[in-house]
């Protein structure tokens, strides 16, 4: 039988994939971004009209599910699987969610690469024949990610200028079978390896992060035996300015210029202006930046050939409290317009 497997980390899809909708629902203060335009909802209230912050991320998940089921006017029923996760503990926003949709459900916990994790994973699904329509989605909500990791937003803690924006909202994509329709399709997925540099700082994640994600880069190019200049665009979820920075020396380290066609996600969804210090993060961020502007960038061909890497520090709130270092991952996917 011959393998889909090409060197080390990398699957080769024999039938690519296409997506075939996405969707993307933010908060406030992304929607006053620089990508605003590229969004299908912006919500002006950090609750969404719930009781709680965790609802409120719950019902962005749900909502960003049913905008792309109501887009290519399906149901619950037309989808073979739901691949979702969150930050938060036991993943509650995507048990809740899926609980509310009634999709067949697969839970995921890859912190912020989780969208990037799901996207793979449903492609191996539709490409070796287990499913014809699977949605792939993740959330995240900066209340309730600072008050599970970081600090309760009531004691207003003044963060360094490393420290980034968890996005509030959730992206939501839809896969399918080629004869479906037209679309870019995902021709490789390069899992990564968790990658510990003995990094402490959760205010830091940039620079756990960012050797996971070089890690990941270098390998998807010499197990497809690309090179950097074949992607019109590289893409991390959420290094933010510092963790890109160090991604860029790290690769030009090992003989890898990124400067030209790099750019991160985090660094993209906010302006400098809107004092989110080193950028955006969560599991939101990659999401609707690829299912946003991403995706609107490759529908409009402005790119053809994209490699996006789902960038996630995998702490926990115990972890952090005993003083452990942040190991880190990164899954690439390639997508492509043909």
């Amino acid at each position: 039988m011959e393998t889909k497997k090409v060197g080390k980390q990398t699957i080769k899809f024999a039938n690519p994939p296409i997506i075939l909708e996405t969707s993307s629902i933010v908060g406030p203060k992304e929607g006053e971004g620089p990508l605003k335009d590229t969004f299908d909802h912006i919500v002006d209230d950090m609750y969404f009209g719930e009781k709680s912050w965790e609802r409120a991320e719950r019902k962005f998940l749900e909502e960003a599910i049913k905008t792309v089921l109501n887009k290519k006017k399906l149901t619950s029923e037309d989808i073979d699987f739901l691949l979702a996760g969150d930050l938060l503990n036991q993943i509650i926003s995507s048990n809740f969610a899926a609980s509310t949709l009634g999709i067949p459900f697969l839970g995921l916990y890859g912190a912020c690469s989780t969208m990037y994790e799901a996207i793979a994973l449903a492609a191996v699904l539709i490409d070796g024949g287990f499913a014809h329509k699977i949605i792939a989605a993740t959330s995240s909500h900066y209340a309730t990610s600072e008050r599970q990791f970081r600090y309760p937003t009531e004691q207003a803690v003044q963060k360094p200028p490393t420290a980034q924006w968890t996005v509030t909202g959730a992206g939501a994509m839809l896969l399918g079978t080629r004869d479906q329709g037209e679309g870019p399709v995902v021709t490789f997925a390069t899992v990564g390896k968790a990658v510990d540099a003995g990094a402490k700082d959760p205010m830091n994640m940039g620079a756990a992060m960012a050797p996971a994600a070089v890690d990941t880069i270098i390998t998807h190019l010499q197990d497809t035996g690309r090179k950097v200049e074949d992607y019109d665009l590289i893409i991390t979820g959420d290094l933010g300015s510092v963790g890109r920075s160090i991604a860029i020396e790290l690769a030009n380290k090992n003989g890898y210029d990124l400067s030209n066609n790099f750019e991160d996600c985090g660094i993209l969804i906010f302006d400098p202006s809107q004092d989110t210090h080193a950028g955006g993060s969560g599991c939101a961020c990659s999401a609707v930046v690829t299912c946003g502007y991403l995706m609107k960038a490759l529908r409009e061909k402005k790119y053809k050939r994209i490699l996006g890497i789902g960038t996630g520090a995998l702490m926990s709130v115990t972890s952090i409290q005993q003083q452990e270092s942040i190991p880190a991952i990164g899954h690439a996917v390639a997508i492509e317009n043909v």
